[in-house]
């Protein structure tokens, strides 16, 4: 099983940093000094951003999204985190492109995903344990259209929604706008694969403690 580490989100920063500061030289971006980096995962990376401090003692106001973006298909820790510390970043379509300014507010987390499974329907499945992944089918022209959605294991967790209300959020973000009911055809036709996640966070301020002992070694 994927252990996400500190290091992994350590090494998302780096890469951000590295474009925002000097973006005409992709070159610059450092190596990945983590041990596991040629492994395979499907992974996210998560951004978020906390409100600004009112003291040097505030830690700041609440954290909200800035950015998440992954891939399904496994991917060598190294290249896939540089690939998609930026896409969530700065490809993210919810959102404005991060900024340099905003670096410091940030934090970062890493969720390596596992435990592949298809469900028997769309209700087997545990909030707070399983990341879900659903494929259903709306009506357009020329026939029906296949859509995808997924949450990682903590969302429904963090919103306090049950499985029936993370399934109607889940259809509302891959793109159905019609009424949701228990019994709807659209229900019926959602084909769920549910996943867990290894999961590392890392703030700023401690990327920078971490960085700095990096550099004294």
């Amino acid at each position: 099983m994927g252990e996400a580490t500190k290091e992994h989100c350590a090494y998302c920063f780096d890469v951000l940093l590295a474009q925002l500061s000097k973006p005409s030289t992709p070159s610059g971006v450092p190596p990945a000094s983590f041990d596991n980096k040629s492994k395979e995962y499907p992974l996210f990376v998560t951004w978020q951003k906390r409100g600004p401090r009112t003291s040097s003692e505030d830690a700041g106001g609440e954290e909200r999204l800035r950015g998440c973006i992954g891939n399904f298909s496994p991917m060598r820790l190294d290249s896939g985190l540089r690939e998609y510390a930026l896409a969530s970043a700065l490809n993210d379509t919810r959102f404005r492109p991060i900024a340099l300014s905003e670096v410091p507010m940030l934090s970062c987390a890493v969720s390596l995903l596992t435990d592949f499974e298809e469900a028997a329907d769309y209700m087997d499945w545990e909030v707070g344990v399983h990341g879900v992944w659903i494929e259903f089918y709306i009506p357009g022209r020329g026939g029906l259209r296949k859509r995808t959605a997924t949450f990682l294991p903590e969302i429904a967790r963090e919103q306090g929604w049950s499985k029936a209300e993370t399934i109607a959020q889940l259809l509302r973000k891959g793109g159905y706008d019609g009424p949701i009911t228990t019994d709807d055809e659209v229900r019926r036709s959602i084909k769920l694969t549910r996943y867990r996640s290894q999961k590392a966070r890392l703030s700023y301020d401690e990327y920078a403690v971490l960085r700095k002992q990096s550099d004294s070694v």
